[in-house]
């Protein structure tokens, strides 16, 4: 793999270290802000919205710019966020810090997995994507619950001052190591609209938007029904959602061969075994060991999703690949907000602290129907060559060549 996947692992480490530490640090933020806890969960939405808006608005803009100036750049609003965030002084300018750190979030991962798809040689393509969103899993393993202890030991600023200082490292290192790649010849924001409109890229998005509500449907209240219903005290939860973090460097290392190998088969495979074992997760979770198990499970299969997701959408976007991946990443995150709203209304509906894993399953196998449905309309569809590993026109022959890899891989 090339040393340049190093510099988007580590500027996905930064990013998903501010996006989810915020979860840990509400309660020190709301007592040092003056507001109440539920108040101070406004600033995780506000990251969330930065994400959505960001992702469509910055990717097109940037359309026309280099790939490597567009990455720097996008790590240095990442960058400068954080800072503002550190150095707010009050909620209001917080909130506002929160919603420009995420703004890149969506366009940097875009971009990001498309180049690295062209860093590689056919058929590594989602191996590099993988790679990538590697940084994003370790910072739940480390970044996550380092930043909230050093939060919850020297203040919630000194977390953000880091994580500013940990884009700054990424910037310095996209600079140095990411090659010089124009911009993918023939796009344009007209471009790049119509590929966002083709069938297959809306129900890919579709797909992310359900099965990935199912995870974060759970996720959002583990901490709390490890504590009402597994019976930990408190202070072991960081541990358990370390565990959860583990489980999700696994499925990331396994998501890449797998997709390369075999795209549907993989995202149908992991859609309905993560519905299997959120049910399961529902029987588990009075019992320890078996709770910590499951718990490594749902993290490990909820993102061996995320790869063939994102390849599906860049796959099928053709030659505008970067404003759907984008797009994409906006859907992840209507996930994460749908998927903890509807987890919340049956916990207020009084069904108890384990409901929430049998919502998502019924997301996730939503998501499964989708990805089905998807691949019924797909067949004997003729499918052009996948450039996104080198972006640009294929030569009639190599198409030919290229469509047969595609239609065995996606298919």
């Amino acid at each position: 793999m090339p040393l340049a996947l190093l510099a988007l692992a580590v500027s996905a480490f930064g990013i998903g270290t501010t996006e989810f530490v915020m979860m840990g640090l509400l309660p020190d933020v709301a007592d040092d802000l003056g507001t109440s806890v539920p108040t101070a969960g406004y600033l995780v939405s506000a990251y969330a919205l930065g994400v959505v808006i960001g992702a469509p608005l910055l990717t097109a803009l940037g359309s026309r710019v280099p790939r490597k100036r567009m990455l720097v750049v996008l790590m240095a609003v990442f960058t400068v966020g954080n800072l503002a965030s550190a150095l707010a002084p009050t909620f209001g300018l917080l909130v506002a810090g929160r919603l420009l750190a995420g703004l890149p979030h969506g366009a940097f991962f875009g971009v990001g997995a498309v180049v690295a798809a062209r860093l590689v040689k056919e058929g590594r393509q989602a191996r590099a994507v993988a790679t990538m969103f590697l940084g994003l899993t370790i910072a739940n393993i480390v970044g996550v619950p380092a930043a909230t202890l050093l939060g919850q030991h020297l203040g919630w600023r000194a977390t953000f001052l880091v994580v500013a200082a940990v884009g700054l490292v990424a910037m310095a290192a996209l600079a140095r190591l990411i090659p010089p790649l124009p911009a993918e010849r023939h796009t344009g924001l007209a471009r790049e609209l119509r590929a966002l409109g083709d069938r297959q890229v809306l129900l890919g998005l579709l797909t992310t938007v359900f099965g990935f509500a199912g995870i974060f449907a759970v996720y959002s209240y583990l901490a709390s029904m490890m504590t009402e219903v597994t019976g930990f005290a408190a202070g072991s939860v960081p541990l358990v959602l370390a565990l959860f973090g583990i489980g999700m460097t696994l499925g990331a290392l396994a998501a890449g061969p797998l997709t390369d190998r075999a795209l549907r088969p993989t995202l149908y495979g992991s859609l309905g075994a993560l519905a299997l074992v959120l049910v399961a997760f529902h029987y588990t979770a009075p019992v320890k060991w078996a709770a910590l198990v499951t718990v490594v499970l749902v993290g490990g299969i909820g993102f061996l999703t995320t790869t063939p997701l994102q390849m599906l959408v860049m796959n099928k976007a053709r030659q505008a690949p970067t404003l759907a991946a984008a797009s994409n990443q906006s859907a992840f995150n209507l996930a994460n907000a749908g998927g903890a709203w509807i987890g919340g209304l049956v916990l207020s509906a009084g069904w108890g602290w384990t409901s929430p894993t049998l919502v998502g399953a019924v997301l996730a196998a939503a998501g499964l129907v989708v990805a089905l449905l998807a691949g019924f309309l797909d067949c004997g569809a003729p499918d052009p060559a996948r450039i996104v590993a080198r972006g640009g026109e294929p030569a009639p022959e190599q198409a030919a060549t290229a469509a047969t890899a595609t239609d065995a891989a996606v298919r």
